[in-house]
C-alpha cells in the first residue's frame, strides 16, 4: 500500500480520518458511490470539503493511486467529484488509479477552492 507522505491525516479539529495508518491484513475496503443527501449534518459536509482540498491541494488534476487514502471518505465523493481514472477500476484494490473531477468538485465544493482554505494559499 503506497503511503502519501505529506497528505493530511484528518480533518484538522476532529476525528474524521483521510488517511490509513497500515495495510488491512484481509485486504482493501471496496470503495462504493455513497449516497450524499441534503440533510448531511455539517461537519460530514465540512470534512467532505476538507478532503476535496486535500486532494486537490497534494495531487491536483493528475491521477492518484488510491493508496493509505480513506474508504469510507474516498466512497463519499467516488463516481462524482473523484473518478476511475483508468477502465480497469478495480474498487477493492490499493492500486486502484482515481483522479478528482475538477469541474464536479469546484461545482460542489467551491470553499475547497479558495485562496485561503484553511489559511494555505493553495
Amino acid at each position: 500500500m503506497l503511503k502519501h507522505k505529506g497528505f493530511p491525516s484528518r480533518l484538522p479539529g476532529t476525528d474524521f480520518q483521510f488517511t490509513l495508518r497500515r495495510e488491512n491484513k484481509s485486504g482493501a475496503t471496496p470503495l462504493i458511490a455513497r449516497e450524499r443527501f441534503a440533510d448531511r449534518k455539517p461537519a460530514d459536509r465540512r470534512a467532505d470539503e476538507g478532503f476535496v482540498w486535500a486532494l486537490w491541494d497534494y495531487f491536483g488534476e493528475e491521477p492518484f493511486v488510491r493508496g493509505n487514502l480513506d474508504a469510507g471518505r474516498l466512497s463519499w465523493l467516488l463516481n462524482r467529484e473523484v473518478v476511475p481514472a483508468e477502465e480497469s477500476f478495480d474498487p477493492g484494490s490499493y492500486d486502484a488509479l482515481l483522479r478528482l473531477d475538477v469541474t464536479r468538485a469546484r461545482a460542489s465544493f467551491p470553499d475547497a477552492f479558495g485562496p485561503n482554505f484553511w489559511g494555505n494559499s493553495a
